[in-house]
């Protein structure tokens, strides 16, 4: 965590940095556009990847436990030879759908063209995401640190001169270009380690079944989950216009998609280990609350100070454009809470394989957000009411995670993870209140004043359970002993 955690970190300020010019060349217009093309891609990407990009690392992980080197190739060439084939069926079938995508988009087929165009994007997603199932499930995590911070500075370094140069034009290049690096990165680092090797078709295709059929679940609960999206902002686009998109968008990637990448930096290793447990059902139940406790003593005091700061970090990472999102963040930010907490619970389904649970869950959490997202919007206030719809579907779908998996999974929420609930989450609440009741010395003292205590209360949980002082003294005064 402590490795990813500085990576993602890293990741964050390149992509804020990226959002700010971004969101200066193209503006809210832009930026909804550019949403829109990408929750195609997203769509049409996890319709047709068959799940690999989880149910590989599954596979690899259970054969890397064993020490089983040959199973280990062998499962490679398998997860390298699907990725292939869902790539050109990725890309043939968005290259056919894209009159349908784009009405489901824009009441017309004037998006058909720029569809076509993206449809390589999907084909490369595809191969990324095999390769990066290898490296996932054989544990190789710096090599995922790398490719991860090499991937986000690809993606500034090739944007935003074309945005600054040719605007919105820049768009669809744009886009193409960053997803050929991130795949050129990935393989460049899986190849190194596991070269291509060619296999004979017929086998390979027949032992990858197994696979494939727990990825079934992934792509029906990715049909949904993207699908969700697309249709949120298709909702938005069609009611609100195509600013209201880019502000919605601007909303999400400094909640959801920011935390997102923390989540993923602990994701990394966690879900390979959570694998590994097998049946163990006290293990496996150690592995989730510890997993829990780390999320939430790590994100509150972040999420406190994120709350209390956003005025000063919307314009600053934006622009004075995107202000009317400010309310939407600030409930949605509550919703990050119950996301550190529920995260890990939510990935026992895939750790036990039991695709019909996952697909059951991940399908009612879909369905929620879409229709609490339309009446939230119409009836809650516009924005505002998509962070109030974004935090009660969170808050249902906690309720029932934590039920499914204590009667499928024998899951039970330890104590400590229940106390530290009780200690972080009131004060975001409170820090909530403060953001949109107070202003001036009560709103900052206040907001300080809460975020320390926060970060106070994480620290000295984190040193009495990981005598986090100590380790650190270790490892300074034994670099210091070796100069």
């Amino acid at each position: 965590m402590g490795l990813f955690g500085s990576v993602q970190g890293l990741n964050i300020l390149i992509g804020i940095i990226r959002n700010k010019l971004v969101a200066i060349l193209l503006g809210p217009e832009g930026m909804g556009f550019m949403s829109l093309l990408n929750s195609i891609i997203k769509l049409m990407s996890d319709s047709t990847n068959l799940g690999i990009s989880m149910s590989g690392v599954k596979k690899i992980s259970e054969a890397y436990e064993q020490n089983d080197k040959t199973t280990v190739n062998q499962t490679v060439r398998i997860v390298r030879f699907w990725s292939l084939l869902t790539a050109i069926a990725g890309m043939a079938l968005c290259i056919l759908l894209s009159p349908l995508l784009s009405r489901l988009s824009s009441d017309s087929t004037d998006y058909t063209f720029y569809i076509i165009l993206i449809s390589p994007v999907v084909a490369m997603l595809a191969v990324t995401g095999g390769e990066t199932a290898i490296l996932k499930g054989t544990r190789e995590l710096r090599s995922l640190a790398s490719v991860s911070l090499y991937g986000v500075a690809a993606t500034l370094v090739l944007s935003v001169p074309l945005f600054y140069i040719y605007g919105y034009r820049g768009i669809i290049p744009s886009l193409l270009l960053v997803a050929f690096a991130q795949m050129f990165i990935t393989l460049n680092h899986s190849y190194r380690l596991f070269p291509l090797h060619l296999t004979n078709p017929r086998q390979t295709l027949s032992k990858g079944y197994d696979m494939i059929i727990l990825g079934v679940a992934f792509v029906i609960a990715g049909i949904m989950g993207s699908g969700t999206e697309f249709l949120i902002r298709a909702y938005l686009n069609k009611v609100g216009g195509i600013d209201v998109v880019g502000l919605y968008n601007a909303g999400y990637m400094m909640t959801i998609t920011y935390a997102g990448m923390v989540f993923s930096a602990m994701e990394t290793d966690y879900f390979p280990r959570l694998s590994a447990t097998g049946n163990d059902i006290s293990q496996r139940n150690l592995t989730v609350n510890r997993q829990i406790e780390m999320s939430l003593l790590l994100l509150s005091p972040m999420l406190v100070a994120f709350m209390v700061g956003l005025p000063v970090l919307l314009p600053l990472l934006y622009s004075g454009k995107f202000m009317p999102a400010i309310g939407m963040m600030q409930v949605t930010t509550l919703a990050l809470y119950l996301r550190a907490v529920k995260l890990p619970i939510a990935y026992l389904p895939l750790a036990s394989g039991d695709s019909k649970s996952y697909l059951l869950l991940e399908s009612i959490y879909d369905v929620v957000l879409l229709l609490l997202s339309i009446v939230g919007y119409t009836y809650w206030g516009g924005l505002t009411g998509m962070g109030i719809a974004i935090l009660l579907t969170a808050f249902l779908d906690f309720i029932l995670l934590t039920a499914y998996t204590r009667w499928k999974y024998g899951y039970s929420i330890s104590s400590p993870v229940i106390r530290y609930t009780l200690y972080q989450i009131p004060i975001g609440v409170i820090a909530y209140i403060v953001s949109i009741q107070t202003q001036g010395v009560i709103y900052w003292g206040g907001g300080i004043a809460l975020a320390l205590l926060s970060a106070g209360i994480s620290v000295y949980t984190l040193h009495q359970k990981t005598k986090l002082w100590t380790k650190l003294k270790k490892k300074i005064t034994g670099k210091a002993d070796r100069a």
